[in-house]
């Protein structure tokens, strides 16, 4: 049974700039950052094309599926603390701030390795019927 500060399973990802293609299609999201190195370049953001904000949330999701099976997700907060980009390590982590009946709350994070927390947030799941 989980318990309030149990930490959660982390899930690992090695981010790919061929994997933002069908993302940005997808999200209808024609930002160049996330195709073009050039335009990453250019805006001053480095040479590496920067991961879509919704696939980082992703991680963090799949990372909740895995740890609670027989939960949903009911809502999530979250903010974006740093970029994530072609070939960065990602860790989705968390630890559970409270349980109560079918509700479990978590404090939630993905960290990108050797440079920090990308996003951090809450999540609040709720058992499935």
């Amino acid at each position: 049974m989980t318990q309030a500060n149990d930490t959660l399973p982390t899930l690992t990802h090695i981010v790919r700039a061929a994997d933002m293609v069908p993302m940005a299609a997808l999200l209808h999201d024609p930002n160049p950052i996330h195709l073009d190195p050039a335009a990453v370049n250019a805006a001053g953001l480095g040479d590496r094309v920067i991961n879509q904000g919704p696939t980082n949330l992703a991680y963090i999701m799949n990372m909740l599926a895995n740890a609670f099976p027989d939960h949903r997700l009911e809502q999530m907060d979250s903010r974006f603390l740093a970029n994530v980009r072609d070939g960065d390590a990602v860790e989705a982590g968390g630890t559970v701030t409270a349980r109560e009946a079918d509700r479990i709350t978590c404090e939630v994070w993905l960290n990108v390795a050797d440079v920090g927390p990308a996003v951090k947030g809450q999540a609040t799941l709720v058992r499935r019927p």
